[in-house]
């Protein structure tokens, strides 16, 4: 009996490494309390296991700028954290994909020299595709 359980765990093994838990964050909220919150949620869900990618669109796209208003980077309770800091930190020691709505640059009339490094605009045919993967979440904010 241990025989046959043991070969249905490694069974089971490959499918989940072939269909991980994904995260899809959405983010167009304005309100920095609001992005915040995604960003910890988004955090949150990484170190629960998940694969994470961001999508910003709208005023939410601003939190990618080299140049972010205040409101993406400033800190906010309980711990001082920024949308824009958050962010990055997962980034950095996550690999965390964040892209902009393919509509967002057009729509500042600027191209991706504004955006922070590693951050770049979206396909919406590889977005789309990202929506419908087997074992995606999708939060939007």
């Amino acid at each position: 009996m241990a025989t046959a359980s043991a070969a249905g765990a490694q069974q089971a093994t490959p499918v989940q490494v072939e269909n991980p838990n994904r995260l899809l964050t959405i983010l167009t909220a304005e309100d920095p309390q609001t992005q915040l919150m995604a960003m910890v949620l988004t955090m949150n869900a990484i170190s629960a296991g998940a694969e994470a990618k961001m999508l910003l669109c709208g005023p939410a796209g601003d939190i990618a700028l080299k140049d972010a208003p205040e409101s993406a980077t400033k800190g906010q309770p309980p711990k001082d954290a920024s949308p824009q800091g958050m962010m990055k930190m997962m980034m950095e020691q996550n690999g965390l994909q964040v892209q902009t709505c393919a509509i967002y640059l057009p729509g500042k009339g600027a191209d991706a020299s504004i955006l922070l490094d590693g951050v770049t605009p979206a396909q919406p045919d590889a977005m789309g595709a990202e929506i419908v993967t087997p074992g995606t979440t999708v939060l939007s904010f």
